[in-house]
């Protein structure tokens, strides 16, 4: 009786982000690697994939640095399309995979304390906005991890302190940084690894058209593996079967590709419907 209504515009896409809270402190607690920890960005994925077999109505995520955004159809009424509920099941079933699975990503490294996670949901009303808000997030992850691939290689291997570095870079232009980076380091940008420069994004492996070159990931601990118990024989062959049936259903493809322009969205329509306004 006393409970405000959320409930989304009907007809719109739907994104839920989901945002590591004081991750700067946690990485830093966590020593990972410098820019990048590709041992984290696998954890996040696997985290990830938890919340796309869960939630059917999840057409894709992207993610990158300590974010991942879910996208569902503009027709799904999932939770009544309450932003407060899909919010906090997808929030808090991606900060427990991401518990879940942090022994397999850091088997050699203790989980000191317990990560957080906030996570927001957003209505869009047309493919044209969902995508110019996918492309933001892109954006954001190549202009940051141009930032901090010129930052680390001035503190790490060019021995400037960390307020030396931001000096050095303080008022650079992207050019700036890929001069650095070659000329003083002999690091060329644009072969840095895709995952880093364009992010993850994971889809719905059967709304695939065009051959893409999909990232194979290793499973989490516990992925659909059913107790059995004292089943029978039929029993457990008519377990298997639907096992095998939820991960057709809920099986993604991990690509690192660029979703600004058009080309990946123009071979895989029936992702977003270029019609689909």
């Amino acid at each position: 009786k006393f409970e405000q209504s959320d409930q989304l515009l009907p007809q719109c896409w739907l994104v839920v982000r989901v945002d590591g809270r004081g991750f700067h402190k946690f990485s830093e607690r966590h020593e990972f690697a410098k820019p990048n920890e590709p041992r984290c960005i696998r954890l996040m994925t696997l985290a990830a994939r938890r919340v796309l077999m869960e939630h059917r109505s999840i057409l894709l995520a992207y993610g990158q640095s300590d974010e991942y955004s879910f996208v569902l159809h503009k027709d799904t009424n999932a939770f009544n399309r309450r932003a407060s509920k899909l919010a906090s099941l997808i929030g808090s079933l991606f900060t427990s995979a991401f518990v879940f699975n942090w022994s397999i990503c850091f088997p050699d490294r203790r989980l000191l304390y317990p990560p957080a996670f906030d996570a927001r949901a957003v209505a869009y009303p047309s493919v044209r906005t969902l995508r110019d808000y996918l492309s933001w997030r892109q954006a954001d992850c190549h202009i940051n991890n141009l930032y901090n691939t010129a930052f680390w290689s001035l503190v790490l291997r060019g021995g400037l302190s960390a307020n030396q570095a931001q000096e050095r870079l303080k008022g650079t232009l992207a050019a700036d940084k890929n001069e650095l980076l070659f000329s003083q380091f002999g690091i060329n940008y644009n072969n840095e690894p895709e995952v880093y420069r364009k992010g993850s994004l994971l889809v719905r492996a059967s709304l695939l058209d065009s051959q893409v070159d999909a990232v194979a990931e290793e499973a989490s601990v516990g992925d659909n593996v059913p107790d059995v118990g004292e089943a029978s024989v039929e029993e457990v062959s008519e377990i298997a079967a639907k096992v095998a049936k939820a991960e057709a259903e809920s099986a993604s493809t991990l690509l690192h590709i660029d979703i600004i322009k058009d080309k990946f969205w123009t071979e895989n329509p029936r992702i977003l419907p270029l019609d689909s306004q």
